[in-house]
């Protein structure tokens, strides 16, 4: 029985750091955005045509990874580049905790290879990615007493004489 309990001993004693690794993850807290849809944006950076192809290549990749993971992907605006790629493309994620998982994305995407256009070696494309939660719906009351409109005329004389309307502001002056 005494060999038993030391043999299990020193089996649980190897799981320790194991499982202390699984306590310390377990008490960080939750971020609250984890479960949030995400809004993705990848805009081409410094390289010209090659970054907005890298830039199209970023978007091919993470379309497939979307895909793996069952989630769905609506593209809400893009401007493609003049050699193909985008130079911008914003993209809504929905799906199950995709911010908590795709919020590790944001920042640039460097790439080294032989450009596409060109002969040179060694070229270097970045494409910059930013992730963000999906916003939440919130009401938002502003009174008419906390509003101040302001209406700006030209300096100058119009063309028949009279001074034109340049412009109005709205703009919020909270009270309390």
């Amino acid at each position: 029985m005494r060999e038993m309990a030391k043999a299990e001993l020193e089996q649980l004693n190897t799981g320790i750091p194991e499982m202390e690794e699984e306590i310390k993850m377990l008490l960080i807290p939750v971020d609250p955005e984890d479960e949030k849809n995400a809004v993705m944006e990848i805009r081409a950076g410094s390289g010209g045509d090659e970054a907005s192809i890298f830039a199209g290549d970023l978007f091919r990749m993470y379309s497939k990874y979307f895909e793996s993971r069952g989630w769905k992907v609506e593209v809400n605006n893009a401007s493609e580049g003049t050699a193909g790629g985008f130079k911008e493309i914003v993209l809504s994620i929905t799906g199950n905790g995709v911010y908590g998982i795709m919020k590790y994305e944001s920042g640039v995407h460097r790439v080294q290879r032989v450009p596409q256009t060109e002969t040179r070696t060694n070229s270097y494309f970045s494409c910059l990615c930013v992730v963000l939660p999906e916003a939440s719906e919130f009401d938002v009351v502003i009174k008419n007493e906390d509003v101040r409109k302001d209406t700006y005329c030209s300096s100058g004389l119009a063309t028949i004489g009279k001074y034109n309307l340049f412009g109005n502001t709205s703009t919020h002056m909270p009270t309390a």
